[in-house]
């Protein structure tokens, strides 16, 4: 059975260790959307290392209709924060293309998420700061991340988390279930997470960690998003002269 308060304990131990070893002194940088993945993020860093040294980059794209999400799980944590409206950067890329380019879905898709995440660093570089990159194992095993966007981070204190245990260590650090409940949406196309991916988080969760689950379809589908998605957990392959 998953132990949340033992888990979380271990985390926040982690993260201490983290940054003595890579920037003792440093803030914890991190985007907020107001879902559960930044908000619990935020909350260990906060209590790793004090409201003081953990801040927050809001990035809206134009209208952004849940920030009030973000702002208080911000206020919650008493942390401080930036807004930084992140569509003027986006359409101004997309107004330099060459005319005889056209962009795909999948580019014009993750260009917010890897903006976003040029913003955080920006910010990190300027704050002397460590990025904190709040993707789960959930995500990652059915390559539902960007690359280079919210796949990136300095560390990842959940990555081996799943959507249901990142919940639990949520309700344990006292977030507002609001936060910790929120429905996920993309954020790009106005989607949930399971509409995109076509079966629940707890149903993935289940098979990660059991093994088990009763619609083939499903688990066909499953198995296809973590085969062709292994790419984005790998390191980037590194020509050996040697060889």
């Amino acid at each position: 059975m998953f132990d949340a308060e033992k888990v979380k304990d271990a985390c926040v131990l982690w993260i201490r260790e983290f940054f003595e070893k890579n920037g003792k002194g440093c803030n914890a940088v991190l985007g907020i959307s107001g879902g559960k993945d930044s908000s619990v993020a935020a909350a260990l860093c906060v209590e790793a290392l004090g409201r003081d040294r953990v801040i927050g980059v809001l990035m809206p794209c134009g209208e952004q209709h849940d920030i009030d999400c973000a702002y208080k799980l911000c206020e919650h944590l008493g942390i401080k924060k930036y807004e930084i409206n992140i569509k003027a950067a986006v359409e101004g890329l997309k107004s330099s293309i060459p005319d005889e380019l056209t962009l795909s879905v999948q580019s014009n898709t993750n260009l917010p998420p890897r903006i976003r995440m040029a913003t955080v660093y920006a910010v990190s570089q300027s704050v002397n700061g460590r990025v904190v990159n709040t993707c789960n194992l959930s995500e990652d095993w059915v390559g539902y991340s960007t690359r280079y966007g919210d796949a990136a981070g300095d560390f990842s204190p959940m990555s081996l988390l799943t959507v249901q245990e990142v919940k639990e260590i949520g309700r344990v650090l006292g977030l507002p279930d609001e936060l910790v409940d929120k429905v996920p949406i993309d954020g790009l196309q106005g989607k949930t997470d399971e509409d995109n991916l076509g079966f629940t988080y707890a149903e993935l969760d289940r098979y990660i960690r059991t093994g088990e689950i009763e619609d083939k379809a499903k688990k066909e589908r499953i198995d296809y998003l973590h085969r062709i998605n292994q790419f984005k957990l790998q390191l980037m392959p590194v020509f050996n002269p040697e060889i």
